[in-house]
């Protein structure tokens, strides 16, 4: 990749709160209380040990496929902070830290990412396409930017209902480009929905860098045409997250309209365990990126606030370790699904049409096994 191309660190977010050295003035301190730096500090220790656990699974053959979040943890989970437990979260693949926020089970992410008979989906979907209806997680989809309309779609039913609800929907500057994006943003400004669009723009739309996908000086400045509020922030600066999107709950909740954020960020790690950043990103440009690590920098934030150490990060490590392997041993000992499982849910009453297939297909698979069909 030449250079020209390549992405270098702002020389000064537009929107940015902590300082080098973790502090802040004293009025932002109130921005996230002492308790909540300490719970989100908490969760991103369990990210980023679930990153590398299980991109270590993928590795071994145990898992088909994973996606890291290593150095987008403050947009994400501070996104989800702001929001209350009935608002639905619109996922992309990379927001694992909004699950983890919303203390979804580690058991269901893992039968979800394994594929077992306990997935919720029944291994229907490819690992990361996470769907916790309980905890306001829509299923997530392969196609980049479907999940736009949906979100802009709900939010219009909750203006319609006046239940209060909003919605937020996440998605990579490389999705920006899509249509769907335009249809979600036109929509959500003409109808004035309770939506809010947050751009997670680490620089790489898989290995096409930004600079090739628009001439624009900012992604948030399209706000403007949609007739909405759009902001660009220091997504790995905690504190600045937190402020940008608890001002747009506010706003939408109050039936003030949507908003769209980007938030200038860098994914740490690949694209996916499919891929090899190495090919198209400069190991200088990584380092450079690495010194704005979102948790680091929320560490000497808590640090300078007398609330983290060494031996608090250390037992919440171990805590999380113990609980990881334990739920993971117990997830991986459950089999797949059953075959026949594969004709379930596809409508609420089979027809008989969908009963013949069913029974074509399980005669199939008997005469290549002497397992029951229900160990298929």
């Amino acid at each position: 990749m030449a250079a020209a191309t390549a992405r270098p660190r702002p020389a000064a977010p537009p929107f940015g709160i902590l300082n080098d050295d973790g502090s802040c003035a004293d009025e932002h301190k109130a921005i996230v209380s002492d308790d909540d730096v300490e719970r989100i500090l908490d969760t991103m220790v369990l990210n980023r040990i679930l990153d590398r656990r299980l991109q270590m699974l993928q590795r071994q053959g145990r898992l088909g496929f994973y996606m890291t979040s290593r150095g987008e943890e403050a947009t994400i989970i501070g996104a989800a902070f702001c929001l209350e437990t009935t608002d639905p979260i619109f996922l992309s693949y990379r927001e694992l830290g909004c699950l983890l926020w919303r203390r979804v089970p580690l058991a269901l992410v893992f039968n979800q990412l394994i594929g077992n008979s306990r997935d919720l989906c029944l291994g229907r979907q490819m690992p990361v396409h996470y769907a916790f209806r309980d905890w306001g997680i829509p299923s997530v989809s392969s196609p980049v930017g479907t999940q736009l309309p949906h979100a802009c779609g709900f939010a219009y039913a909750s203006k319609i209902r006046r239940s209060g609800e909003v919605a937020l929907a996440f998605c990579g500057e490389g999705t920006a480009s899509q249509g769907d994006f335009h249809t979600a943003l036109n929509f959500s400004g003409a109808f004035w929905v309770p939506a809010i669009y947050v751009i997670r723009n680490n620089g790489y739309a898989i290995s096409t860098p930004e600079s090739v996908q628009t001439a624009a000086e900012s992604l948030a400045a399209r706000a403007d045409g949609y007739g909405l509020p759009g902001y660009q922030i220091d997504g790995n600066d905690l504190l600045a997250v937190v402020f940008a999107l608890r001002d747009a709950v506010e706003r939408a909740r109050a039936g003030r309209g949507p908003t769209l954020i980007e938030a200038l960020t860098y994914r740490l790690g690949a694209h996916s365990t499919a891929d090899d950043p190495t090919a198209y990103r400069s190991d200088a440009e990584a380092e450079e990126w690495s010194r704005m690590d979102p948790f680091e920098r929320l560490r000497r934030h808590a640090r300078w606030r007398g609330l983290w150490s060494d031996e608090v990060e250390q037992a919440s490590t171990q805590a999380w370790e113990k609980r990881i392997t334990d739920t993971l041993t117990e997830c991986e000992r459950h089999p797949p699904p059953a075959v026949e499982s594969l004709f379930d849910d596809v409508l609420e009453a089979p027809g008989p049409q969908l009963v013949e297939q069913r029974d074509a297909y399980l005669r199939y698979w008997r005469t290549k096994t002497d397992k029951p069909v229900s160990e298929l």
